[in-house]
């Protein structure tokens, strides 16, 4: 009876090779950090990789106080709390006559709203997907790549050449 259902997921990734498990959160609040004796959340340091590529190891020392992901009444926000950009991607930022996927920065010290309910709704409702979707496309899903932006503007064409990336999976049922 005192069950309380989590609000999102989150994977971190290493390129193309998930890292540790899912980080189901159930706080309205997540901080997600490198390596900080203090605070709480999901702490990427404590998970042991596979590849350790210098790619992905020089990000790795980039994303320090990393970010907080936070619900909100109006959807989730991204608040970069590390010294480098970040970079996201998710289904209700593109505008929704949208051809091609749409990244965007978020420097260090500045939020984004990155999932809104509502238009998320109205995608649903309409059955609004993107044309240019490479690979399965999931509506509750949110990309945040540390430090190294993809798409068509980078020479990353996919989230899975970015060295540090997390995927972000959202309970529908909020």
């Amino acid at each position: 009876i005192g069950h309380r259902s989590h609000w999102c997921s989150v994977a971190y990734w290493e390129q193309r090779t998930r890292v540790g498990r899912l980080y189901p959160a159930f706080e309205p609040s997540l901080n997600i950090f490198y390596d900080l004796p203090q605070g709480t959340g999901l702490c990427l340091s404590q998970l042991h990789a596979n590849a350790y590529h210098t790619s992905v190891q020089q990000i790795r020392s980039k994303i320090g106080y990393g970010i907080m992901l936070s619900r909100e009444p109006d959807g989730v926000w991204v608040y970069n709390r590390s010294q480098h950009p970040v970079f996201v991607h998710s289904p209700t930022l593109d505008p929704p006559s949208a051809r091609g996927l749409s990244v965007k920065r978020v420097m260090p010290g500045f939020s984004l709203k990155v999932f809104d309910y509502e238009h998320s709704s109205w995608m649903a409702e309409h059955g609004v997907k993107p044309e240019s979707q490479e690979g399965p496309w999931d509506p509750h899903s949110v990309r945040i790549s540390f430090a190294k932006g993809w798409g068509p503007c980078y020479s990353r064409q996919f989230i899975t050449s970015c060295p540090c990336w997390l995927e972000v999976l959202l309970n529908n049922h909020r």
